[in-house]
């Protein structure tokens, strides 16, 4: 009797935090069943793990409403081709991981076709759009859930979906090791650091990264003790923030490449710019200073037609269910805004230790072993061994 052919997942992650999840998913994945072959869209950490991979992540590393449109017919394109690929080859499973705009659409498709869907990290619809929980549950048999309040807004609307936890509160550590971070880093043991993360993509080193390093050049005037280091995502991001601050002919701001956990774990202060950062930052233990702008025109139809539907738009915030961090967004992003929110953390040891006990509380929560919950999830609608 001929054995069975190995099933096939099809995974697709759209940028660098989704490549991580997706490789923490494998790995899981592959603990439990040495059977299963992996297609489909990743960076190099999927690859890594054996990822048969059909088209990088970075192809679908775009934000913002305006902003997709310069690149929509390009996205539709390769969205044409990969489903096609998909259903010809008729996976067991399709996971999309995050990547919304691409992935819902791909999981609508293939789900018509008969092939089991599921969507690993929920878009952001605490935060707008809320009504786009139906649609999820209807393109989705199940949303895989990074955040404990995100399956009750799918119950609502009759979607299926579970909270897993976060993987990135399972890979770091409750207590930070500072002196080792600033080791590895090869940093000075002693003395301040105030971390840099103007964003992983270009349109938010664009709208960020002049503020952040003006910001940073200033709060040094002010307090020469402290040293500064910006994390460059990869080496054409670092390219990018080296040509900004020669042509600014500022000092003292040392770019790293990659390696951000590192360094949040020997930095003392942060500026982030508002995303999943924000989470690595407070598990960390650090405080921080959130930024956020997008495109004027994507924010007058936010604002105008009233999609944020909360008052704080930072993970931390969100999950202490209060504003243990400033965010500024907009036109208040200013170096001499951000200094000033910078400087208050200095000045206010015990908000600084509420902080930190929420970032404590906050860690615990969504530890729960994710990839292994999500694995679970996944291996459930898989066919017998």
């Amino acid at each position: 009797m001929a054995p069975s052919p190995s099933p096939v997942l099809a995974l697709c992650a759209g940028e660098a935090s989704g490549d991580l999840l997706g490789a923490g998913l494998m790995r899981a994945l592959k603990a439990r069943r040495a059977d299963l072959r992996f297609v489909g869209i990743g960076g190099p950490a999927m690859r890594a793990e054996g990822l048969e991979c059909w088209f990088d992540a970075s192809e679908l590393a775009v934000m913002g409403l305006v902003e997709v449109l310069r690149h929509l017919p390009r996205l539709l394109r390769l969205r044409r081709e990969f489903v096609a690929r998909l259903n010809a080859l008729r996976p067991a499973v399709y996971v999309g991981i995050d990547a919304p705009d691409f992935n819902l659409g791909v999981a609508k498709r293939l789900k018509s076709a008969g092939i089991t869907t599921l969507h690993y990290v929920s878009p952001s619809i605490w935060a707008w759009r809320q009504g786009r929980a139906k649609t999820i549950g209807a393109a989705v048999d199940e949303v895989l859930c990074l955040f404990p309040f995100e399956p009750e807004l799918y119950a609502v609307h009759g979607g299926r979906a579970r909270f897993v936890g976060h993987p990135f509160a399972d890979e770091m550590a409750l207590e930070p090791d500072r002196a080792g971070a600033r080791e590895l880093l090869g940093l000075p043991a002693d003395g301040p650091l105030l971390a840099l993360l103007p964003g992983s993509r270009h349109g938010e080193i664009a709208r960020l990264a002049d503020d952040f390093l003006a910001a940073a050049a200033r709060f040094r005037g002010r307090h020469p003790a402290w040293r500064c280091a910006c994390v460059a995502a990869t080496p054409a991001i670092a390219a990018a923030l080296r040509q900004r601050i020669e042509s600014t002919g500022q000092e003292g701001i040392e770019i790293i490449e990659g390696r951000m956990r590192e360094v949040l774990a020997a930095s003392d202060l942060v500026l982030a710019a508002s995303g999943t950062a924000t989470l690595e930052v407070a598990l960390s233990q650090r405080p921080q200073v959130v930024a956020y702008r997008i495109a004027p025109l994507t924010f007058w139809i936010v604002r105008t037609f009233g999609l944020l539907k909360v008052a704080h738009y930072s993970l931390p915030n969100r999950l202490a269910g209060r504003g243990i961090v400033p965010e500024i967004s907009q036109d208040e992003v200013r170096p001499d805004r951000l200094v000033a929110e910078l400087e208050a953390w200095l000045a206010d040891p015990a908000r600084r230790d509420d902080y930190l006990a929420q970032c404590r509380a906050i860690h615990a929560g969504l530890r729960r072993d994710a990839s292994a919950q999500a694995a679970a999830a996944v291996l459930e609608r898989l066919p017998p061994c």
